[in-house]
C-alpha cells in the first residue's frame, strides 16, 4: 500500500461519516506492513489493540519478529487537527515516559518520540483536505516519512541479561540526572 492508496482509504473511511478511531486501524496497519517490506524489515509484526501495558492502552504494538518489541503507536481521529494538545495530555505524558520508541498520529501527521523527546515530525497529507474539503489529500513528504519509519522500525528494546549489562543500561539514564542539583 502506497501513500496515495492509504490516504484515499483514510478519506473514504472518513467520508462515510460513521467511523470511530478504531475504524482506521486496518489502513495504518497495512501501511506499516508495506513500509516494513519496502525497508527490508519483512519480519515486522503489528498488533492492533494490544494488551494493556503499565502505562495504559496504546493502539498499536510493533514487534521485530525476534520477540523484541520495537515500539508503540498512539492514534487519534483524523479530525484531530492539533496534535500539540494531545502531546501535552496526561495520557501521552505517561506513554512518552514509559515507552522509549513511540509514534503519535492522526493518520496524516506522524510524530516520532525517542525516550520521551520528539525527534521527527512528518505530515504525509493535510487532514483538513479530507475533513473540510471532502477529498483525499495528495501525498506529500514520502521520503521523509520513509526516514521516520526507518528510524522507528530500526529500534529494538535493549535486553539486559545479567547484572553488569543492566548496570550499563541504567547508567545511560542516570547521567542526565546527575547534573541536576536539588
Amino acid at each position: 500500500m502506497g501513500l496515495k492508496n492509504y490516504l484515499e482509504a483514510i478519506h473514504s473511511q472518513y467520508a462515510r461519516g460513521d467511523s470511530r478511531e478504531e475504524s482506521y486501524y486496518p489502513n495504518l496497519k497495512n501501511l506499516i506492513d508495506a513500509i516494513a517490506v519496502k525497508l527490508g524489515k519483512k519480519n515486522i509484526h503489528v498488533t492492533t489493540l494490544p494488551k494493556q501495558t503499565e502505562a495504559g492502552n496504546p493502539d498499536f504494538k510493533i514487534w521485530d519478529g525476534k520477540q523484541h518489541h520495537v515500539g508503540y503507536i498512539e492514534a487519534k481521529k483524523p479530525e484531530t487537527h492539533n496534535l500539540n494538545d494531545v502531546e501535552e495530555s496526561e495520557q501521552l505524558g505517561r506513554y512518552r515516559y514509559t515507552f522509549p520508541n513511540m509514534i503519535l498520529t492522526n493518520f496524516f501527521e506522524f510524530r516520532l518520540y525517542r525516550n520521551g523527546e520528539i525527534i521527527k515530525t512528518v505530515s504525509i497529507g493535510r487532514s483538513f483536505v479530507s475533513t473540510k474539503l471532502k477529498t483525499a489529500p495528495p501525498p506529500e513528504n514520502e521520503n521523509l516519512f520513509l526516514e521516520l519509519m526507518e528510524i522507528f522500525l530500526g529500534f529494538s528494546t535493549p535486553k539486559a541479561y545479567n547484572a553488569e549489562q543492566l548496570a550499563v543500561e541504567l547508567k545511560k539514564y542516570q547521567e542526565p540526572f546527575a547534573k541536576i542539583s536539588c
